[in-house]
């Protein structure tokens, strides 16, 4: 009997203590830079340079775990709403198959400096370029999701000498925003952010899957701790900065210029639009973001481009689709 009662009251300190542990997590505040937030693998600093100013660029460098001589270099590009902690599952399957994985947090985002510079897929591009060129890397596989897919096309435009081969999972700017969305400037950009709520972060990732899985409130609870914090201001800033370079800045005009082997992965469920609520008109925003439709087109523009269509799936393949997309990937990378 002693020995059930010590068993349960183990237990209920065990549910108390884990109680405690998710409402310090729900409640987290974290600052512009996520100095309390700990990434699974360590994190460096790479300093840049913009505008007369140095700023803290934050990246992972994984060696593969898997002992290969010369091993292959692939780097992993964010989106918007995310920053390089995401792809952790990612790093650790390419480290386990023998690649060196480097991923970067861009100017603006994660654990890199907020700064209060122009915004430019050009811009980030270079400095991704000179943070491999400081790690001895001369080429890489270049792997962009969302935003980091927009990314990923301009650095292999600037930079095809670099870019061994080029990954596009579920990358927004497949069309040009500015021929569907109304236009906003910084200013009211900027206010939209100052208006966001964890539920409104909470009901904007929902749209990304097919299905919600717990392990996605990590990626919610993260953006809702800098709501809570005195750098949001900061935050928001540069949030509004990044989604006008995403508006003004498109690529899909230059796909037939890639000089480079690429694969699309595209989940078929995704029908993501950057700015989709500023459509005033229903209809219209059932026309876009139709990315069965959108990831063909994108293939055939690509010269000599991949497809994989992965049915049942949403934006972020290598988060609710996570066996898939790896096999996917490790195939191209073995090609």
């Amino acid at each position: 009997m002693k020995i059930k009662i010590r068993s349960l009251v183990t237990l209920l300190l065990l549910l108390a203590a884990f109680s405690q542990l998710q409402a310090q997590q729900k409640q987290a505040i974290y600052n512009a830079t996520l100095d309390d937030y700990a990434y699974r693998y360590p994190v460096s600093h790479f300093e840049v340079e913009q505008e007369g100013e140095k700023h803290r660029m934050a990246y992972m460098d994984v060696a593969p775990s898997l002992k290969v001589q010369n091993p292959q270099t692939v780097v992993l590009l964010h989106g918007k709403n995310f920053m390089g902690a995401y792809w952790q599952e990612t790093i650790r399957f390419l480290a386990t198959n023998g690649y060196r994985v480097v991923v970067p947090d861009q100017l603006g985002f994660g654990k890199s400096d907020k700064a209060n510079v122009h915004y430019s897929f050009h811009q980030l591009a270079q400095h991704t370029r000179d943070l491999l060129e400081s790690l001895k890397i001369q080429n890489a596989v270049v792997v962009g999701h969302s935003m980091g897919g927009m990314l990923a096309t301009r650095f292999a435009l600037l930079y095809p000498d670099m870019t061994h081969k080029l990954v596009l999972e579920n990358p927004i700017g497949l069309e040009d925003y500015r021929m569907m969305v109304p236009y906003k400037n910084l200013d009211e950009l900027y206010q939209e952010e100052l208006r966001r709520t964890e539920q409104g972060i909470r009901n904007y990732h929902k749209t990304y899957y097919t299905s919600w899985k717990p392990a996605f409130d990590e990626w919610v609870r993260v953006p809702a701790g800098q709501l809570r914090g005195a750098d949001y201001p900061m935050v928001a800033r540069v949030a509004a900065m990044t989604y006008a370079m995403i508006y003004e800045q498109p690529v899909v005009h230059e796909f037939s210029q890639l000089q480079v082997p690429a694969l699309l992965i595209i989940g078929q469920e995704d029908r993501t639009v950057v700015g989709k609520a500023y459509i005033q008109e229903e209809e219209k925003r059932k026309q876009y973001g139709q990315y069965p439709l959108l990831g063909k087109q994108a293939a055939e523009a690509i010269p000599n481009a991949k497809l994989v269509e992965l049915n049942g799936v949403g934006h972020i393949p290598h988060l609710e689709a996570t066996e898939q997309f790896h096999k996917s990937l490790l195939e191209f990378l073995k090609q």
